[in-house]
């Protein structure tokens, strides 16, 4: 561990993360104007928010800060990719981790390694859709748009809540901290299309208020001690490609896992690539391969 990282990594370890996480949740609450409009613009200006992309600009409009920092934008601000059988980035941050799955196993980051079943809440049978398939991570800052959307157009089949740890899932932490996606408590959700299954993760954070959905409300806090699991099978609730589908109250992590040689350009991403919610991600295999069919010689 680097000097430096060991000062910023290791009292993550001692610090009491879920009352903390609880106190901020309440703090992004409070609705006393001089409060969280001072805070609006402390936070707007250190971390250079561009304001103007919001739907509403002002920011005494807000009742609290939470509503200021899962604000609605402008939709010209991001525009959804139309480009056929391809997925758009569900969320705004930095592509920081890219990879194909080797078996089992995913890297974090170097020396650091964690398992398909340890990231998916101990789901044996689910993980072996994903073995020897494709990954992305996005890490959200505080600075991001932090509204999740749909990549593609898919069926909700299930979630699961999967409690954890909180530690900070910036780029020192996640160098540091072992198993970090997952050892954090994680909202583990289902889809399927004409194309497969796929799988989006929205993974908690110290400091992160709260994650909700929009098919089951907020989730956490209250923090819970056990697995939940919510099956939606029968509900029939299926949403379109850039449809909102959830929320991170501060910043966090979202990890899209894909199957063998469905999406394969999902593992070979650049790292540290800043992405927008809505700009294309990586295009469906058979699409590619139909694609050079169509423009061969013959």
């Amino acid at each position: 561990m680097r000097f430096l990282d060991f000062f910023r990594v290791t009292p993550q370890y001692l610090i009491p993360q879920h009352l903390l996480s609880k106190g901020m949740h309440w703090f992004m609450q409070v609705k006393q104007p001089w409060i969280k409009n001072n805070t609006i613009k402390l936070l707007t200006k250190f971390y250079k928010i561009d304001i103007q992309e919001a739907a509403d600009e002002e920011i005494e409009n807000y009742p609290h800060f939470n509503a200021f920092f899962t604000r609605a934008l402008k939709p010209e601000a991001r525009p959804i990719d139309t480009t056929e059988n391809a997925w758009c980035s569900p969320a705004d941050g930095v592509i920081s981790q890219s990879q194909t799955i080797n078996g089992k196993t995913l890297i974090q980051a170097k020396c650091h390694e964690y398992s398909l079943e340890a990231l998916l809440g101990g789901d044996i049978e689910y993980a072996q859709h994903f073995i020897n398939g494709d990954s992305a991570v996005i890490y959200l800052s505080p600075k991001d748009y932090h509204r999740i959307h749909m990549p593609v157009d898919a069926k909700l089949h299930s979630m699961t809540y999967v409690p954890g740890d909180l530690f900070a899932v910036n780029p020192t932490t996640v160098r540091n901290v072992e198993g970090l996606f997952a050892r954090n408590e994680r909202l583990i959700i289902r889809f399927e299309n004409e194309h497969g299954v796929f799988c989006l993760i929205m993974v908690g954070a110290i400091f992160v208020g709260s994650m909700e959905t929009v098919w089951q409300g907020k989730i956490t806090p209250d923090y819970q001690p056990t697995i939940q699991h919510w099956d939606y099978q029968e509900d029939g609730l299926s949403y379109l490609k850039g449809d909102e589908i959830g929320r991170f109250n501060m910043g966090s992590t979202v990890v899209l896992l894909s199957p063998l040689n469905k999406m394969p350009g999902l593992g070979k991403i650049e790292k540290n690539t800043p992405i927008q919610m809505g700009q294309m991600l990586a295009q469906y295999a058979e699409y590619n391969f139909s694609t050079q069919d169509e423009h061969s010689p013959e």
